[in-house]
């Protein structure tokens, strides 16, 4: 287990983090999120751990630069989990270019908001990849998310944080199943593939 006694852990992104942490669901969404903490507070109740969301639907990069003071920084982590990209992706293939990242953009600004959490609190880093859940690896949208994952991974390489394949976990489901099973639209998944993102998680984290 990597956390210790009285540690805070905030997790940041967009809906698959969110999942009604605001609302219906609220502090904590009813989504991988949820998941991991709950698995971790019924090993290890003596820890006394914190947990933060600080998902919010429909993000990108550009909107989590625009909330890091007050999301990340303001909530002094001791480790910060972030999961972020399927939007700045998925933007080219709903026709919204503008609201679209392009890699270089994405690379460079979350390359920016991991230093400056890093620097002005101290946390140490977990970063989940963006996904998509899809069978057809010659899929333009599964090779694309590709590259915004690749960044995911050599940023976590870069920075010595603990690096969450969630990509390749849904791959792996998927050799025996349909994107169905897991997600109406390849996005958004049930409980069942939040399950998935979860178990990555928690095999990261030990």
């Amino acid at each position: 287990m990597i956390f210790e006694q009285g540690q805070r852990i905030v997790f940041i992104g967009d809906s698959i983090t969110d999942c009604g942490r605001r609302d219906s669901a609220a502090p904590y969404g009813d989504g991988y999120m949820s998941l991991v903490r709950a698995f971790v507070t019924a090993a290890r109740p003596d820890l006394g751990l914190s947990w933060a969301n600080r998902g919010v639907s429909g993000d990108t990069v550009r909107d989590l630069a625009a909330r890091w003071q007050a999301d990340v920084v303001d909530e002094r982590p001791d480790w910060l989990s972030v999961k972020i990209g399927i939007n700045d992706v998925w933007r080219f293939f709903e026709n919204q270019p503008d609201a679209a990242v392009p890699l270089d953009e994405y690379t460079a600004t979350l390359r920016t908001l991991l230093a400056t959490a890093v620097e002005r609190t101290g946390c140490r880093l977990i970063l989940a990849d963006p996904y998509l859940i899809e069978s057809d690896h010659d899929d333009p949208q599964y090779a694309m998310t590709g590259d915004y994952a690749a960044t995911v991974a050599a940023l976590a390489e870069e920075f010595g944080a603990l690096h969450v394949p969630v990509q390749a976990a849904f791959d792996r489901v998927l050799t025996s199943t349909r994107p169905a099973d897991w997600a109406h639209d390849r996005i958004h998944p049930n409980l069942a593939g939040h399950a998935v993102i979860a178990r990555a998680f928690l095999d990261a984290i030990g």
